[in-house]
C-alpha cells in the first residue's frame, strides 16, 4: 500500500470527528488574501488557512518559514537560524509568493534559499496561506501558493480608544535568544498614527546529534562517530535583527489613505560550511578560525494603501503599492566581504469591486511590477536583470440556491532583461479558474476548482551561469526556456456541527514544461553542475484536518486536533528533489477562561522518493507541549506563554531543506513569553 493510500486512509477515520487544526473558531473571519471578493474562511473552496491569536503566538519563530512550516501543506527551506522560506505543497523559490499587506517582500529570498525574507513575523497580526493556484490576482510567481503577512503599519481602522499599544518580550534556550516586539497606535481627530519595532538576537543553536547525518557520513564512507548522540552547538548558526515601521492614515466616512515607512536589518551565519569544492584544507580551517560566512541584510520600503466606498454601480475602488532599496552582503568572514546582491523594485496594484446585482457579484483589477535585481561578487551566479510585469484580471461570484459558483481569468505579460548582454524575452500569458461548492446540509458544504494556469521563466532559470556556493551548485540557466503551463483539479470536503469540524483537500496539477534543475553529473569550479531544463510533471496529494471538543472537566473543555498531509511530485525522468514526506500533526488541548495547556506529538516519515544523487531522509517524532495563562478579564489583558519543544530532544532533519545532511533541527527548547496589551 502506497503512502498517499495509507495517509488518505488515516485521514477518513480522521474526518468524522475531527476538524480543522488552524481554523479560526469564529466562522465569519474573512480570507481577504485569495479575492477581492471577499469570503470567510469557513466559505473557502481550495486550500486557505490563517494563523492568529494564540496559535500564533505559539508558532512564532524569527523567519516566516520556521513560523508557518506546521501550517497545512506547508514546509519549509530551513536554511540556518535566519533563513526560511515557506515550502506549499512542494513548491518553493519563485512559484510561492510573500506579501505584506498585500504587496510582494521586494527582496531577493526567491533568488536562493540562504536569502531571508524580508518580513518581520513578531508584528503580525495575522497570516493568511493560499494553497493552490493563486496566481490569477498576484501574478504567476505565486502558481505555488501564496502568503500575506497582515501587520499594523497602515492602520485600517480606529483604535478602541484613543491609544492601542502592545509588547512582547520573548526568550529561548537552545539558542539564548532575546527579543522584543512592541507597537502602538495613537488617534488624533481622523488620523491614526502607528509605530513599531522589534529586535532580536540568538546565539548558535544546540543541535542533539552530529551534524552530518548517518546519510552524508556514509555517502563520504566516513564511520558513525561513537558521540554521534551527543548535543553540541552548530556552528555559524547565529541570528539577530531589527525592525522599525512608521505609518499613518486618514480614516473617513467612506474609507481611508494611508502611507508607512519601514527598515529591516538582520546579520546571520549560513551554517554547514560554504566553501568552494577546490579550496585545500588548510584554507577550509583558516576560514573556521576566523568565522564563517554570514550575510548582512537592509531593506527600506515604502507602503501605500487606499480603499474608497461608493453607492452606484461601483461598490469600493482599492489601491495597494510598494516600493523597496534592497541589499545584502555576504561575507566569507570579518572583514571581508564577497557578494552583494541588490534588488529595488516596486508594484502597485489598483482594483474596482462592482455593486451587488442580484446574485452577481464582480471586481476587477490591474497590476505592475518591476524588479531592477544585480549580483556582483565570486556568487554572482546569475547576471544583473531587469523584469517587468503587467497583469490584468478578473473574478465573479454568483449565488444560486445552495450552490456557488466562481470564476477568473488574468492575462499577464512578462519581460525578461539580461543586463549585460541585452538579451530580452516576453511572455505573453493567460490563466483560468473556474470553481464552486454546494451545501449538502447545514453541516456539509462540498466543492472543487479546476484551473489552466501559465508562468514565465525566472531571469535565473533563464540566465543563471555560476557558482552558488551557498547550495554547493554550479546553475546554469537556459535561455531557450519557455512558459510553464499547468492544467489540474482541486477538491474540498468541509464538515461543521457545534465543535466538531473536518476539512480534506485533494489535488491534482499537470505540468506541461515544467522548469526544474538537474543535476548533469559533471563538476565546475569544484561543484556540481544543475542545470534549468523542463519537462512534463505532476503533483497530487491531500490535505486533512480536524478538530473535536470531545469533554469538559470542571472549567476546561478538552479537545482533540490532527493534521494529516501528503505531496508527490515527479517528472517524465525520475522523482523531483525536496519534496516533503507524508507527516502527521496530532494535538490535544485544555482550554479555560484564563489557562490553555496543550501538547502535541509531529510525525514526519521517511523520505525515499528521491531524485537522481538525492539522499534519503530518516523519518522523525518531536514532542512539543504550551502553556499559556491570562490575566483575569477587566483587568489588564496580559498573558505568560511557556513552550517546550522537541522535548525528547530527537533528531529531525527536514528533507525539503537543502542543507538537511549538514544542518540539523535545534535540540529541546525551552521559549518563555510575556505579551501585554494597553
Amino acid at each position: 500500500m502506497s503512502r498517499f493510500t495509507s495517509g488518505l486512509l488515516a485521514s477518513a477515520f480522521l474526518l468524522p470527528s475531527l476538524a480543522v487544526a488552524q481554523d479560526i473558531s469564529d466562522d465569519d473571519i474573512i480570507i481577504i488574501t485569495a479575492s477581492p471578493l471577499e469570503r470567510s474562511i469557513d466559505e473557502a473552496i481550495t486550500g486557505q488557512s490563517i494563523l492568529a491569536g494564540d496559535a500564533l503566538q505559539d508558532r512564532l519563530a524569527g523567519t516566516i518559514g520556521e513560523t508557518l512550516k506546521l501550517e497545512p501543506g506547508v514546509s519549509s527551506t530551513s536554511f540556518g537560524a535566519g533563513a526560511s522560506r515557506p515550502i506549499i505543497r512542494g513548491q518553493g523559490g519563485d512559484r510561492v509568493r510573500i506579501l505584506i499587506n498585500g504587496v510582494g517582500s521586494i527582496d531577493a529570498s526567491s533568488a536562493s534559499p540562504d536569502h531571508a525574507v524580508a518580513v518581520e513575523p513578531a508584528q503580525a497580526e495575522r497570516i493568511e496561506v493560499l494553497r493552490g493556484a493563486s496566481l490569477l490576482r498576484y501574478g504567476s510567481s505565486g502558481s505555488g501558493g501564496i502568503v500575506n503577512v497582515i501587520d499594523g503599519r497602515i492602520p485600517r481602522d480606529f483604535p478602541d480608544g484613543q491609544t492601542d499599544a502592545s509588547i512582547r518580550i520573548g526568550a529561548s534556550s537552545v539558542d539564548s535568544a532575546a527579543e522584543v516586539a512592541a507597537s502602538i497606535d495613537q488617534r488624533a481627530g481622523n488620523l491614526v498614527f502607528h509605530l513599531d519595532g522589534t529586535f532580536r538576537e540568538a546565539q548558535d543553536y544546540e543541535i542533539p546529534v552530529e551534524a552530518e547525518s548517518r546519510a552524508q557520513l556514509e555517502e563520504e564512507g566516513e564511520e558513525i562517530p561513537e558521540d554521534f548522540n551527543e548535543d553540541r552547538r552548530l556552528d555559524n548558526s547565529f541570528a539577530e535583527s531589527s525592525s522599525l515601521s512608521a505609518g499613518v492614515s486618514y480614516i473617513g466616512e467612506n474609507g481611508f489613505v494611508g502611507i508607512a515607512v519601514s527598515d529591516l536589518n538582520s546579520t546571520y551565519g549560513i551554517p554547514g560550511g560554504h566553501e568552494e569544492g577546490e579550496e585545500e584544507e588548510g584554507e577550509e580551517e583558516e576560514e573556521e578560525e576566523e568565522g564563517g560566512v554570514f550575510i548582512e541584510l537592509d531593506q527600506i520600503r515604502f507602503d501605500l494603501n487606499a480603499g474608497l466606498d461608493f453607492d452606484g454601480p461601483i461598490e469600493r475602488v482599492q489601491v495597494f503599492a510598494g516600493y523597496a532599496d534592497y541589499e545584502h552582503i555576504e561575507f566569507e568572514g570579518p572583514g571581508e566581504p564577497g557578494t552583494v546582491f541588490e534588488n529595488e523594485g516596486y508594484e502597485i496594484r489598483a482594483e474596482i469591486i462592482q455593486a451587488e446585482r442580484g446574485n452577481w457579484r464582480a471586481a476587477h483589477g490591474v497590476q505592475y511590477r518591476e524588479r531592477d535585481f544585480s549580483a556582483v561578487g565570486e556568487e554572482a551566479f546569475v547576471p544583473p536583470s531587469l523584469t517587468q510585469q503587467f497583469g490584468a484580471y478578473t473574478f465573479h461570484e454568483l449565488e444560486i440556491g445552495n450552490a456557488h459558483v466562481e470564476g477568473a481569468a488574468r492575462f499577464e505579460s512578462t519581460k525578461q532583461e539580461n543586463a549585460v548582454t541585452g538579451e530580452d524575452q516576453t511572455f505573453n500569458l493567460l490563466s483560468l479558474s473556474g470553481g464552486g461548492d454546494i451545501h449538502l446540509a447545514d453541516a456539509f458544504r462540498i466543492g472543487g476548482t479546476v484551473f489552466r494556469t501559465e508562468r514565465a521563466p525566472t531571469t535565473e532559470e533563464l540566465f543563471s551561469n555560476g557558482p552558488h556556493l551557498a547550495t554547493s551548485q554550479f546553475e546554469l540557466g537556459d535561455a531557450d526556456l519557455g512558459k510553464e503551463v499547468a492544467t489540474g483539479v482541486e477538491g474540498a470536503f468541509r464538515y461543521r456541527r457545534g465543535g466538531n469540524s473536518a476539512t480534506l483537500n485533494l489535488f491534482y496539477t499537470n505540468y506541461d514544461d515544467y522548469i526544474f534543475e538537474a543535476e548533469t553529473g559533471d563538476e565546475e569550479d569544484g561543484l556540481p553542475v544543475f542545470q534549468f531544463t523542463a519537462e512534463d510533471a505532476e503533483f497530487y496529494g491531500f490535505e486533512a484536518t480536524g478538530r473535536t471538543q470531545f469533554a469538559t472537566a470542571g472549567k476546561f473543555d478538552l479537545s482533540a486536533d490532527a493534521l494529516v498531509e501528503y505531496v508527490r511530485a515527479k517528472t517524465d525522468s525520475g522523482n523531483l528533489p525536496r519534496i516533503p514526506p507524508l507527516s502527521t500533526l496530532i494535538g490535544l488541548e485544555a482550554d479555560s477562561e484564563r489557562f490553555t495547556l496543550r501538547g502535541e506529538w509531529e510525525y514526519v516519515s521517511e523520505a525515499n522518493d528521491l531524485a537522481a544523487f538525492e539522499l534519503p531522509t530518516d523519518d522523525y517524532n518531536l514532542l512539543n507541549a504550551f502553556l499559556t495563562w491570562k490575566a483575569p478579564a477587566g483587568t489588564q489583558d496580559v498573558a505568560l506563554r511557556l513552550s517546550v519543544l522537541n522535548i525528547l530532544d530527537s533528531e529531525a532533519r527536514i528533507h525539503s531543506s537543502f542543507l538537511k545532511d549538514i544542518v540539523p533541527q535545534p535540540g529541546r527548547n525551552v521559549r518563555f513569553s510575556i505579551t501585554a496589551k494597553l
